[in-house]
C-alpha cells in the first residue's frame, strides 16, 4: 500500500489576495502639510495596515501591509499625497508582511 499525499490549497475570501508590504520612503514638501495624516486615513479607508512618520532628514516613511491590490495603491497614493504636498522622489522595497493591526502615526 503506498502512503497518500494530501495537498492543502490557501483559500482566501472572494474578493482578497495574498498579502504583502511595502516600506516606503517620500522625499519631497511632505512634513507640515497632513501627509502622515493623510496617509492614515487613505490606508484606513483602503483597510490597510501599517505606520507612517516624519524623519529627521525632512522625509515621510511609511509601512503598508495587506492585499497587493490595495497595499500597490496605497504606493500610488504616495506619489500625490495631501492636497498641500510637493512630492519629489518615492522610494519602495516589497517584502513580507510582519503581521501588523491597524495603521498608526508614529512620532
Amino acid at each position: 500500500m503506498s502512503p497518500r499525499c494530501f495537498s492543502r490549497s490557501r483559500v482566501l475570501p472572494p474578493g482578497m489576495t495574498d498579502r504583502t508590504r511595502a516600506h516606503v520612503f517620500v522625499t519631497g514638501r511632505v512634513q507640515g502639510v497632513f501627509y502622515r495624516a493623510t496617509t492614515r486615513d487613505q490606508a484606513r479607508e483602503r483597510g490597510v495596515d501599517g505606520w507612517v512618520k516624519n524623519l529627521d532628514d525632512g522625509r515621510v516613511e511609511a509601512v503598508f501591509e495587506g492585499p497587493e491590490d490595495a497595499v500597490a495603491a496605497m504606493v500610488e497614493w504616495c506619489h500625490e499625497g495631501s492636497d498641500r504636498a510637493r512630492v519629489k522622489d518615492v522610494t519602495v522595497e516589497y517584502g513580507e508582511p510582519e503581521g501588523l493591526d491597524g495603521f498608526d502615526i508614529r512620532r
